[in-house]
């Protein structure tokens, strides 16, 4: 391949309003460095790297990784709910309503 030029798109959705964005970089280009290229922290102010889990075609990476060309970077909203939290609420409500048999 002569062209060295990385071209990745970076994607963000939430319930009212989504984007995907190009990036274009130099081999070697992060995750990080793509988000941050790509203007979506601007856009989402709301998007906290430290936090949020960060993804390529759904799944979950280190916001170190190096990219491959065509790559598509997926910047994951945080649960509202811990899963395993939420099963177990339900099931004690569940309980909780006992058994009218």
């Amino acid at each position: 391949m002569t062209d060295e030029t990385l071209r990745v798109e970076v994607a963000y959705a939430r319930e009212h309003a989504q984007a995907l964005l190009p990036v274009q970089g130099a081999p070697g280009l992060t995750i990080r460095e793509a988000i941050e290229r790509s203007g979506m922290l601007e856009r989402f102010p709301e998007i906290d790297l430290a936090t949020n889990k960060v993804g390529v075609f759904g799944k979950v990476a280190k916001l170190d990784m190096a990219l491959a060309d065509g790559d598509r970077v997926e910047i994951y909203p945080p649960l509202i709910a811990d899963p395993k939290q939420a099963r177990k609420t339900r099931a004690a409500e569940t309980a909780a309503g006992g058994d009218d048999g």
